[in-house]
């Protein structure tokens, strides 16, 4: 097997750390999902959790966003995050991918591999080899001087993530454990895959550590690791307690108690665990993933709660105490103790004092870019938010049925600015019918992109119209497309007041820019719910704090005391639909009503 820095060694049935025996007991805790100014505090609780290690994904799109600009600044500063967790005296687990599926957008990967029409992925793929290793030659340098030969924390590096469940090239995973080892990497590498028989064969790379993903029957997973294993330490790489949630969907948890039953199997077991989630953290912005039945698109909430023993705000649940005596039991006492719970911020309603339509702010938010016909947000170098198509249709035309072939995700249409309906990939065979007056029409569709998807065979999940937009058999050619990224809203103009102790005036349906200042003497956490409202997204102080949806669960965002300043605070609301009378302020969240989670058994 690969060598591994003198820190971390592997036995015929464990680990040595320093030359000692040793048992990984690690929580997932993404950098990207927790705002920078609450990294120490996230910390401080899992190891008050008693774990002696952290694991971590890296997500390339975070700080690749635009092929050739990267970003290890902020919330990107993985070297500071790793540095952070060294410091409390953690080890530290990290997961380059580039894959890294997480329920993350796209799994992790740039949505600009998509601008490539004959990009394959996964797999020994000229294009993608080639970005897949200029963004190894920029990580890898930040990650060298972390690993644990090199005096850091870094004791392990996973090779892809769960590459059994996908393909079975094993050259492709050869190349990038290769990279890795080529670029300097010289601690323990793994592979971390389902399981199960199937995704093992497809998944295991000869002579590095093969570790399981399960949540149940802790038995016959480790049963079936051994067999594809016959030596080296059992390892759970992910140790699923919890589960994410679909928009529309309920909100997941499982039982503290029986969780922790498993997580106590698997240490009397002797295996070494890796917790996941330890601490979910959010889905900010517009990065959640999405799932695919093969019949069904299933974009996930921007809640990455996931049931764990520190929920999305900090709180410790009754699962972190479980775990925690499960651990002692295990491993000794646990010497810390977790900081007090993170301040709240008193709830209260605040009205709108502004509005703007989106469609008349079109030329504040972008350029137009003329085309013959629609194409897809990675052709025109967006990756995230809205795109915004328009073309001028001929008349008249007494009855047409409008479709739009190869659309992700969901349209908004609207014929001289009246909205028409809403076209969903969920319904590929639905119309809008239309008539076009004499003179002719102005056609406008906004498109929003509702979350790549991050895991199985339909990776590849180009985003916008990626075929045409037909009236009945007729293809509409003639276009002016506008990406609506939305990473700045500084040029938007509110002009629009309300009246006295009302709503502020204008249409109020149709998409549209709320906006609301909150006055504070102190930051603190607090919850955002927007009752009434349809759909649509919320910036506080210029960050993006995610999307909401009516149709739930997760009724409230959380909205980090980092975030908030003492005096004025700037709500943006994007609401696509239907605007409510007001937002609110609360001092607790609301993730929605529960029901057990669907935990995988092999």
């Amino acid at each position: 097997m690969h060598q591994p820095a003198p820190s971390l060694a592997l036995t015929d049935t464990g680990f040595l750390r320093d030359g000692r025996p040793h048992r990984i007991v690690s929580a997932a805790i993404h950098y990207f999902r927790v705002h920078p100014g609450l990294w120490h505090d996230r910390l401080l609780r899992l190891r008050a959790m008693g774990v002696n290690t952290v694991e971590t994904y890296v997500a390339w799109n975070v700080h690749e966003p635009v092929r050739g600009r990267h970003d290890f600044d902020g919330g990107q500063d993985v070297a500071a995050f790793v540095r952070a967790a060294g410091a409390l005296g953690l080890d530290v687990i990290v997961r380059p991918g580039p894959y890294i599926c997480a329920e993350w957008e796209f799994g992790g990967l740039p949505g600009w591999l998509l601008a490539d029409p004959g990009m394959r992925l996964r797999r020994v793929n000229a294009p993608y080899l080639a970005a897949v290793d200029a963004w190894f030659d920029v990580l890898v340098p930040v990650l060298l001087p972390l690993l644990a030969g090199n005096g850091g924390p870094v004791v392990a590096m996973g090779v892809e993530n769960e590459y059994g469940s996908y393909g079975n090239e094993t050259a492709y995973l050869e190349h990038l454990r290769d990279g890795l080892v080529r670029r300097g990497v010289d601690c323990l590498l793994f592979t971390a895959d389902g399981a199960a028989d199937g995704f093992q064969l497809g998944g295991r790379l000869p002579g590095v550590l093969t570790s399981g993903t399960f949540g149940s029957r802790p038995r016959s997973a480790l049963d079936c690791l051994r067999r594809h294993q016959p030596q080296g330490p059992l390892v759970c790489m992910e140790f699923w307690h919890g589960w994410f949630d679909h928009w529309g969907e309920p909100h997941h948890t499982r039982d503290a108690q029986e969780a922790a039953g498993v997580l106590d199997e698997l240490l009397a077991a002797g295996a070494s665990v890796n917790i996941y989630m330890g601490h979910g953290g959010t889905n900010f912005g517009w990065y959640n993933g999405a799932n695919h039945t093969g019949e069904v698109y299933q974009p996930t909430v921007t809640s990455y709660d996931y049931d764990a023993p520190v929920g999305e705000a900090g709180e410790l649940t009754e699962k972190f105490h479980r775990f925690r005596e499960v651990i002692e039991k295990h491993t000794g006492p646990v010497a810390h103790t977790p900081p007090p719970p993170p301040a709240r911020l008193a709830p209260r309603g605040v009205v709108p004092d502004g509005r703007t339509g989106l469609l008349s702010a079109l030329d504040v938010l972008a350029r137009p870019e003329h085309r013959p016909e629609p194409e897809p947000m990675e052709s025109l170098g967006q990756s995230l938010g809205l795109i915004h198509y328009r073309t001028r249709l001929r008349g008249p035309l007494d009855h047409a049925e409008l479709r739009i072939d190869g659309l992700a995700d969901r349209a908004q249409v609207f014929l001289d600015g009246v909205e028409l309906g809403v076209l969903d990939r969920n319904r590929p065979g639905r119309a809008l019918p239309l008539a076009v007056p004499a003179g002719g029409a102005e056609l406008d569709v906004l498109v929003e992109n509702s979350g790549r998807i991050n895991y199985g065979p339909l990776l590849a999940d180009r985003k916008g119209i990626t075929g045409g937009v037909r009236l009945d058999s007729q293809y509409q050619f003639g276009w002016e497309i506008r990406p609506l990224p939305l990473t700045d809203l500084s040029g938007l103009s509110f002009d629009e007041s309300p009246a006295p102790g009302g709503p502020p005036v204008g249409p109020p349906g149709g998409p549209a820019f709320h906006r609301a200042v909150l006055d504070l003497d102190a930051p603190a956490d607090g919850f955002l719910a927007l009752p009434g409202w349809g759909r649509g997204t919320v910036w506080l102080n210029g960050f993006a704090l995610g999307r909401y949806r009516e149709d739930g669960p997760q009724r409230t965002l959380y909205a980090p005391a980092p975030l908030w300043r003492a005096g004025r605070n700037e709500i943006i609301v994007l609401e696509l639909h239907r605007a409510g009378p007001l937002l609110e302020l609360r001092d607790t969240p609301d993730l929605g009503p529960a029901e057990p989670a669907p935990i995988p058994a092999w």
